[in-house]
């Protein structure tokens, strides 16, 4: 048993996909059905304090309100059986963005979780063995152990230990500017999981966008040793609309997107019409996140930010690792 601990708090910061991931092979290992690549925001993140405690159960915390969930119980049962102990945990975790709006709050949760509870234990994992940790919880925290641009591995072994997330390049390397335009800070009605799900079983698409995924990754990738922006962030965009189009698709149609969303997008469209380098990408809810050329930032968080229905546009650069701070 792992006696009772002073905290150990790590950081971990949210991701955005550039090329998309949306969909499950196996929904109990959380495999994904397509590869992903992402970029790590350095502003939005999650800090998360676990300390080992002598208790019947793990508790949690979320911005200061308690919070029941399978899958934390879940990923701790992976890292106590690591470490060979049935100790119980007291997780404190805050992010300083809106949770749980579109803004891969799981994705920086679960990484945090995940760097506290195995430095907390006394693993010393590899980024590989934290990012499979991480899958377990939210496929999108896979990418947000890893720092800069990340891709995401699907990976083809039952098992999933060939589905984990690796560095295509550091943050430093291609300082890019992303503006994150706020339309709610409210909690979407449909979260990811039950989007996924509905829309593998509901979409007639859904085959289709599995067969294309490697032909966009094999183009990111290209782009990305190349530093050539335009074709990411045309890649980026067509990425986001394939996805979004396949939510279209599914069933009732699953629309995360708000008037606020589509107006965002036009500007970003109207910014380019005249010579502005500047792409955008939207994820599993309303918010739109402009891909920036290095030194146009400003200027686009400032035209996305008088759009009607925009309540914030921030202004941020690629992000770190997960690490512990403390």
């Amino acid at each position: 048993m792992i006696a009772d601990s002073t905290p150990i708090c790590a950081r971990a910061h949210a991701n955005i996909a550039l090329i998309k991931y949306w969909g499950k092979r196996d929904a109990a290992l959380n495999l994904p059905a397509v590869g992903s690549i992402s970029i790590t925001l350095a502003d939005l993140y999650t800090e998360t304090a676990l300390t080992w405690h002598n208790a019947a159960t793990d508790t949690a915390t979320l911005d200061g309100q308690p919070v029941e969930s399978k899958r934390i119980s879940h990923v701790m049962d992976l890292i106590r059986a690591l470490a060979d102990t049935d100790q119980r945990a007291a997780v404190t975790s805050t992010n300083n963005f809106p949770t749980g709006a579109g803004l891969a709050s799981s994705a920086s949760g679960f990484a945090a979780l995940v760097v506290s509870a195995s430095a907390a234990a006394g693993l010393e994992l590899s980024t590989r063995e934290l990012s499979i940790l991480a899958r377990q919880g939210s496929g999108s925290a896979a990418r947000s152990i890893e720092g800069g641009f990340v891709e995401m591995h699907r990976g083809h072994r039952a098992d999933g230990t060939d589905a984990y997330a690796a560095p295509l390049a550091d943050k430093d390397s291609w300082p890019l500017e992303v503006v994150v335009a706020i339309t709610t800070r409210a909690q979407k009605a449909v979260d990811s999981t039950t989007g996924m799900t509905d829309t593998a079983t509901r979409s007639d698409f859904f085959d289709a966008w599995v067969a294309g995924a490697d032909g966009d990754l094999d183009a990111a990738r290209e782009a990305i040793a190349n530093r050539d922006f335009d074709a990411l962030g045309a890649l980026s965009e067509r990425s986001c609309l394939k996805m979004h189009g396949l939510m279209l698709s599914t069933g009732d149609g699953l629309i995360y997107w708000s008037s606020a969303t589509v107006a965002a997008i036009h500007e970003v469209r109207k910014l380019r019409a005249e010579g502005v380098p500047v792409y955008f990408t939207i994820d599993a809810g309303p918010q739109v996140k402009a891909l920036c050329a290095p030194g146009y930032g400003a200027m686009v968080a400032e035209r996305l930010g008088a759009v009607v229905g925009v309540e914030a546009a921030q202004l941020m650069g690629l992000g770190p690792a997960a690490h512990v701070i403390a």
